[in-house]
């Protein structure tokens, strides 16, 4: 299967935005995950776990059961600080995961369409060091792959980079580094930042949060715009499903126990507040409000707003 041959015709369009007060945060489309992601991903969200929750249809799921999961980036404007939260899969890279490989996707033209040409980019900020996060961080010029966004510092945790530094890669993962990692690292553009238990402000209005066990150093990206609040999840939450049960972890979490604890805490501390919840893949509407549901939550999911002209 090549997804990207979709992609390679399809023409750049921008998602409405969600305004959390002042600053507008737009989602910027890779592109969808094939049906077959979900059961890889999430195991036991069975067809009857997810059947059990009507609202998860028809946005988050069929009725078969299939999980619908998108790859995308966030990027927004704080203060004149433009700043783009994760970069996706990558066009024309060499992956095991054939969905992943080699695609031609118009990820570029999205981003510049939704006002975010690659040059403009003043920060990129990276959830954790997973192949579909850091993609965009490099593209190809000749035989070299160089920075995407020259202009750009692009930041992660610490404890993030320094655990795969130590970390005994297999192939696939360690041409993941040398293609979308160590370029930016050798061109001086990588900040390694030391995230405290209570997060770290990297920007006004923009706070990293520890959300260990998916990886060692994962981290969420909270919004702040006046009263207004907005989380963005990266990987601590794939999909909706897991609202309703926290329990339901990912094939690929590093620390499957700490990733469910880390999930109901951030379930819980933003649940019934107001809070908007974006998640990294979640499909279109994308966001949305935690409700407690029982002795678990649900989305309530919120769509973005067309400017008036």
């Amino acid at each position: 299967m090549r997804p990207a041959q979709l992609s390679e015709v399809a023409a750049p369009v921008t998602a409405p935005p969600w305004a959390v007060g002042d600053i507008m945060i737009h989602r910027i489309d890779e592109m969808g995950l094939p049906p077959q992601t979900g059961p890889w991903l999430l195991p036991h969200a069975t067809k009857n776990v997810v059947n059990r929750q009507e609202w998860l249809r028809p946005d988050f799921a069929d009725r078969d059961g299939i999980l619908h999961l998108d790859s995308h980036s966030f990027a927004l404007v704080v203060n004149g600080l433009r700043i783009l939260v994760d970069t996706g899969i990558g066009n024309g890279k060499t992956r095991a995961n054939p969905a992943w490989h080699d695609l031609r996707t118009d990820y570029l033209a999205r981003l510049t369409a939704a006002g975010f040409p690659p040059d403009s980019i003043d920060r990129v900020v990276l959830t954790h060091l997973h192949t579909d996060h850091v993609g965009w961080n490099t593209q190809a010029e000749g035989d070299a792959w160089v920075p995407t966004f020259p202009n750009a510092r692009y930041v992660t945790s610490k404890t993030e980079y320094d655990f795969w530094a130590a970390y005994d890669m297999d192939e696939p993962r360690r041409n993941m580094f040398i293609d979308s990692v160590y370029p930016i690292q050798d061109a001086g553009l990588l900040d390694r930042v030391e995230v405290p238990t209570g997060g770290i402000d990297i920007a006004d209005g923009v706070r990293l949060i520890p959300t260990p066990g998916h990886t060692p150093g994962h981290v969420a990206v909270q919004i702040s715009g006046g009263d207004a609040k907005a989380l963005i999840t990266g990987d601590c939450i794939h999909h909706p499903v897991q609202f309703a049960h926290p329990d339901i972890g990912s094939c690929v979490d590093i620390g499957p126990a700490q990733a469910e604890i880390t999930r109901r805490a951030l379930l819980a501390a933003v649940a019934d507040t107001g809070t908007l919840v974006l998640g990294t893949h979640f499909p279109p509407p994308t966001a949305g409000r935690v409700v407690t549901r029982g002795d678990a939550f649900r989305l309530e999911p919120v769509v973005g707003i067309r400017p008036t002209r």
